[in-house]
């Protein structure tokens, strides 16, 4: 009776000369090679050095083949893991996923080389990167890089945004992005949120131009968050408030000129909610009472647009 080893080497050579004479059987893909004396896959196999293997990657790259050239990127990381060809084609991964418009998958397989090799010389070039693929997302529209429009936006552009600021939380990238952090939640309504965020970059990039424009965009989550507020007075004072000490502390800024258009925007506002209660208690036939907020407005907001109007009625039903 055979052993099992004998069995084993027996059903060997019965599998090779099967596959000898019957070629055509044989899966086409798969190949014998006699130097390490068993069938391989050429379609998985690898180049014999890392070297060999990014050039073989990157010849398809280059032809414009991303899709294949990612597929030779990620044996050769598989298969060569701490060579120092990992972290390029870790990187040329990068580019290839932003070829193929797959912006966030991208931003994944560049934050790859600095998760995996923190010592890359890539890195400062990732981190600039990685703040563009967050302004591809963003949309931005409009012409003041202060108060830019931003719509349409994706979700995850916050995660890409702390992201570039972990790296490198003292970096050209680091300010700016904590800014756009807010300015993406404003965007969305979130003002409570977003006035954090432009706390945050005052507290942290105090000497950066965006710390002046995240005072700006404080007033402005106020006065926006005063529509949405139970106490929309109160909070259309704070902003308010804050615009005017904006204008006073930075009196040149390329923002106090819209600065000074949102008090306008804000003290007629007031002057409407006055100018509103003041029109209630005149139908309610309380003259006394509306008489007190004509006044109000006649003399406190007489710039606005309700100033005239409540001095006129004031005029018509005697002061």
């Amino acid at each position: 009776m055979l052993n099992l080893p004998d069995m084993f080497r027996r059903n060997i050579h019965l599998s090779i000369l099967f596959l000898f004479l019957f070629p055509s059987l044989c899966p086409a893909d798969w190949i014998w090679t006699p130097e390490t004396g068993k069938f391989v896959n050429p379609k998985w196999e690898v180049k014999p050095t890392p070297e060999d293997q990014l050039e073989f990657a990157q010849s398809f790259k280059d032809l414009g083949n991303c899709k294949k050239a990612l597929v030779e990127f990620k044996k050769l990381i598989k298969a060569y893991p701490r060579a120092k060809e990992a972290p390029e084609a870790e990187f040329f991964s990068g580019q290839c996923l932003e070829s193929m418009n797959k912006p966030y998958e991208a931003y994944l397989s560049y934050q790859l080389v600095i998760d995996k090799y923190p010592f890359s010389e890539r890195s400062a070039q990732i981190v600039g990167i990685e703040y563009n693929i967050a302004n591809h997302l963003l949309e931005n529209k409009g012409r003041s890089k202060w108060a830019q429009v931003v719509i349409g936006s994706d979700d995850r552009v916050v995660e890409i945004l702390r992201t570039v600021i972990r790296n490198a939380p003292y970096g050209k990238y680091a300010a700016i992005a904590q800014y756009k952090i807010g300015l993406y939640l404003k965007e969305k309504g979130m003002y409570q949120e977003a006035r954090d965020e432009f706390e945050k970059t005052m507290n942290d990039y105090p000497t950066s131009e965006w710390a002046q424009a995240s005072k700006f965009q404080i007033a402005m989550a106020d006065m926006n968050r005063a529509s949405d507020a139970q106490h929309e007075q109160k909070v259309a004072s704070v902003a308010m408030e804050e615009f005017n000490e904006f204008v006073k502390t930075h009196p040149d800024s390329q923002l106090t000129p819209e600065a000074q258009a949102q008090m306008a925007r804000l003290k007629d506002k007031e002057a409407e909610n006055n100018f509103v209660i003041a029109k209630f208690y005149e139908k309610q036939k309380n003259l006394k009472a509306a008489r007190i907020y004509y006044k109000e407005v006649a003399i406190n907001y007489a710039d606005t647009s309700w100033g005239p109007k409540a001095q006129a009625i004031l005029i018509k039903i005697g002061e």
